[in-house]
């Protein structure tokens, strides 16, 4: 097996089937990819489902960071778009950017950190695509990946289902992705040990759909942050959303990082989080179930939905620990560049 990626690898002969066969087949090939085909045939859905499908790229800069690498939030960032939605995600789509030069050890980590979490969400791989650039060209790797997921009948998530009175909660401390990508980039130390919260959260939101009924969206806060997601979602259902600044959970180690650096951490991206917006009778019930999964321990009801002013539309505010409250705008241009 070659060290490094060459342009061969890309060129759709003999090269390019012995990277395919000794890297991504040997990682996480199936029934449906092993086949060879150009496309892969999959079960239809089953009578009254219906289909979810996203689609998302990655250009992550360092490839690999504490919690994770660009192979771990390209698989979590397609199952948890597909989720939202309330699909169960099922299949995924991979194609790689390689840039000449690139190990070909480093391509295997990545590959087999997909393998992983794929099992773990109960996803499979079933096609992809291959593209090799000339040296200096690209940034070592790019992933996209795209998901199926089936949907059952009478399920229907989304922004605009949020009404006046819904809580908001999210899952998990807010930041720690962006804030790991920032310290890796720049070399910068701090005394606490910071990692990405890149996760699979599909298992988490089924768990809530079960528990609490009066689920109206999901959402995952990745760039932009939560501020970004609030303003997406009152904008979408035509609301205002207000945030308790002292409910939302954050890491002192994060925190401390952006203040000292001058970012907002509700601005800053996350990879496994989620945002729920939930009626407030069952957002008790939600929590319970968030707070039961794995990545959900750190959950807290942050927020309410209310009535909108017509004469200034769909606003997001945070009441801070002083008393006051604040506009919370959506991130303008790119706090961290190049954290997903």
């Amino acid at each position: 097996m070659d060290e490094t990626v060459m342009l061969g690898h890309g060129s759709g002969g003999t090269m390019m089937k012995r990277i395919i066969d000794e890297v991504f087949f040997a990682a996480y090939a199936g029934e449906e990819l092993l086949r060879g085909d150009d496309a892969a045939v999959l079960p239809a859905p089953a009578p009254g489902e219906r289909l979810a499908f996203s689609t998302d790229s990655f250009v992550v800069t360092p490839h690999f960071f504490p919690g994770g690498d660009i192979g771990r939030l390209a698989v979590c960032g397609t199952v948890n778009d597909v989720a939202t939605s309330g699909a169960t995600p099922r299949y995924l789509s991979c194609g790689f950017v390689l840039e000449e030069g690139f190990p070909i050890s480093d391509l295997k980590r990545i590959c087999a950190s997909m393998a992983e979490v794929a099992k773990e969400a109960g996803v499979h791989l079933v096609t992809g695509d291959t593209k090799v650039v000339n040296r200096g060209h690209g940034d070592g790797v790019y992933i996209n990946t795209a998901g199926v997921g089936t949907l059952p009948e009478g399920v229907n998530l989304g922004g605009a289902q949020c009404k006046p009175g819904d809580k908001v909660l999210v899952s998990g401390t807010l930041g720690d992705h962006g804030i790991t990508i920032m310290s890796c980039r720049e070399s910068l130390s701090f005394k606490a040990d910071l990692q990405s919260d890149a996760a699979p959260l599909n298992h988490l939101i089924a768990d809530v759909l079960a528990a609490a009924p009066g689920t109206r969206c999901f959402r995952d806060p990745t760039r932009g942050g939560l501020a970004s997601t609030l303003n997406e979602l009152a904008a979408q259902s035509g609301t205002d959303i207000t945030v308790e600044e002292d409910a939302v959970p954050v890491k002192p180690a994060v925190q401390g990082a952006c203040d000292m650096l001058g970012y907002d951490v509700l601005q800053v991206a996350n990879e496994g989080k989620m945002v729920c917006i939930v009626a407030p009778e069952d957002a008790d019930a939600a929590l319970a179930a968030i707070r039961a999964n794995k990545y959900g321990a750190d959950a807290a009801i942050i927020g309410e939905v209310s009535e909108m002013q017509p004469e200034r539309g769909s606003k997001v505010f945070l009441r801070t620990a002083f008393g006051g409250t604040r506009i919370l705008d959506m991130l303008v241009g790119e706090q961290l560049p190049r954290i997903c």
